[in-house]
């Protein structure tokens, strides 16, 4: 499962949702799709974007958590 951590990557740039998906130029709907972990793809310009925009990593933004570890 990719957990994704746009929430903490926002505060650490203390940029709401908004702001970015102002800035990346997407919906704010689409962004609380993102965030919510229910996208099931990411364009690798919007991965770009964002990662441009909070100036990081995707590895800052997307994390692999094996199933079987999460409790």
């Amino acid at each position: 499962m990719i957990e994704i951590n746009l929430d903490v990557m926002l505060a650490v740039n203390k940029m709401t949702s908004a702001e970015l998906a102002e800035k990346i130029g997407i919906t704010q709907a689409n962004l609380s799709v993102l965030k919510t972990g229910k996208a099931r793809a990411v364009r690798f310009s919007t991965l770009e974007s964002i990662c441009k925009a909070l100036n990081c990593q995707p590895g800052d933004i997307l994390k692999y958590v094996d199933e079987g570890e999460k409790k």
